[in-house]
């Protein structure tokens, strides 16, 4: 690594750049922010603070729950706002998976920080300008459309949105245009291949390069690119991604890996947690992912506790910059993790497990309360009787018994956003 004039290399003078940027933002929020301000008092001493060792420790977590109070209670937008409501020009919302969608706004220049980072997604999955892209969703409110979308169109790519559309059409639509780089969840990934199936559509006649997957766990499980690349062809590249409504576009697919995510540290400052202690875990052991965001100036989250589950692995790339990197992408959220009889199951593993079958078109795990404990079981579609063979290898993985239960074609539901197979009683 070459060295720059002084005593400082690339790598000291990036991190001494990176603060100085992101100091300059906590003082403008530490103004104006109301939300910001009361969650944490002592940004009134922020412009004594000299790294961040000193924000860790002054500033305390943000978790979903005082979002959504804060907006709760002064609607719609809540107080995390730095600038005059004028300035706001886009809005999106969270899927609401945990509940009501929370509403964001943000301002043209936090929108083209959230562009700028999608570059690094756009750029490792090798979409160079007047290529085609298609993205497979519904053009809702929600964020990660909206930025892949026009970050694509920046790069001088023909962008085809599939909003509104049958399947059938979006994979008749990307054999006609000649699509070049396909967007959409890993579960729409593969629902795309079952209807070609069902609709007699020939895939070897497209001409895709890649599909970037994001919006779910999955996309970086090597039993889930292995199907994909069976049904599309196997010369065909997958690559993962990783953002969220609260902090923007994190992550992209590590360089020259078969999966795994690379956090953006131009953009995140992550932390690892230990979920219940909140405790820093080692390198690479499981936790709960945190980030800052070191660029969204309008709405930030400072020590946003992600609720996913990962293994982060520091380290340098080639040019000796440092890295954060989640092994195996997102394994799992904390409140997903249920108890059956000590065993503590998650969607990923389960999902990792069910991968290995291509026979499975659909399924869904059921838990119910039998005798104040948990029990599990799992309904499948699939076009064998593979019942048996699935209960041994769920079995094997988790030393536990999971009835299966074969059901009929067309009964489970069929998932174009976030899947929800994971079925718990209400508490």
């Amino acid at each position: 690594m070459n060295s720059v004039s002084g005593d400082f290399d690339v790598a000291e003078k990036w991190h001494c750049n990176r603060w100085a940027n992101f100091h300059k933002i906590i003082l403008k929020v530490a103004e104006s922010n109301a939300f910001q301000r009361n969650h944490s008092l002592v940004l009134e001493n922020a412009s004594n603070w000299s790294g961040f060792g000193d924000f860790i420790e002054a500033s305390p977590f943000t978790t979903k729950e005082d979002l959504a109070n804060d907006r709760l209670n002064n609607p719609p937008y809540g107080t995390n706002l730095t600038f005059p409501f004028s300035e706001y020009k886009k809005f999106n919302q969270t899927s609401g998976t945990l509940g009501k969608p929370m509403s964001w706004i943000d301002t043209d220049r936090d929108w083209s920080w959230m562009l700028d980072n999608w570059n690094y997604v756009l750029q490792s999955a090798n979409i160079k300008a007047d290529e085609c892209c298609f993205f497979a969703f519904s053009f809702g409110p929600f964020l990660g459309f909206w930025t892949a979308y026009e970050a694509s169109e920046r790069m001088g790519c023909l962008c085809i949105p599939g909003g509104g559309q049958s399947t059938e059409q979006r994979l008749n639509g990307i054999i006609e245009h000649n699509v070049d780089h396909l967007f959409c969840t890993p579960t729409y990934a593969l629902r795309l291949t079952t209807v070609a199936k069902e609709c007699g559509i020939n895939l070897s006649c497209h001409n895709l390069k890649s599909i970037i997957v994001a919006g779910e766990t999955g996309g970086s499980v090597p039993s889930f690119r292995d199907r994909l690349r069976s049904a599309w062809g196997n010369d065909l590249e997958i690559h993962d991604h990783y953002g969220m409504t609260e902090v923007g576009p994190v992550a992209y697919e590590i360089p020259g890996s078969d999966g795994g995510l690379r956090i953006i540290l131009d953009s995140y400052f992550p932390e690892v947690i230990d979920p219940y202690s909140e405790e820093t875990v080692q390198n690479e052991d499981q936790g709960e992912l945190v980030l800052t965001t070191l660029g969204r100036t309008g709405c930030p989250v400072f020590r946003y506790r992600t609720g996913d589950l990962v293994k982060a692995k520091h380290g340098n790339d080639e040019m000796g910059m440092p890295t954060v990197d989640l092994i195996g992408g997102i394994l799992g959220r904390v409140d997903d993790m249920v108890v059956v009889r000590g065993v503590n199951l998650y969607p990923s593993a389960v999902n990792t497990v069910v991968s290995n079958f291509p026979e499975i078109y659909e399924y869904q795990v059921i838990f119910e309360e039998r005798d104040s404990m948990l029990e599990a079981k799992v309904n499948i579609e699939s076009s064998k009787d593979i019942s048996n063979k699935l209960e041994h290898a769920l079995q094997a993985s988790f030393s536990l018994r999971i009835p299966v239960e074969q059901v009929g074609m067309g009964t489970l539901p069929r998932y174009e956003m976030k899947a929800r197979r994971w079925i718990k009683p209400r508490s």
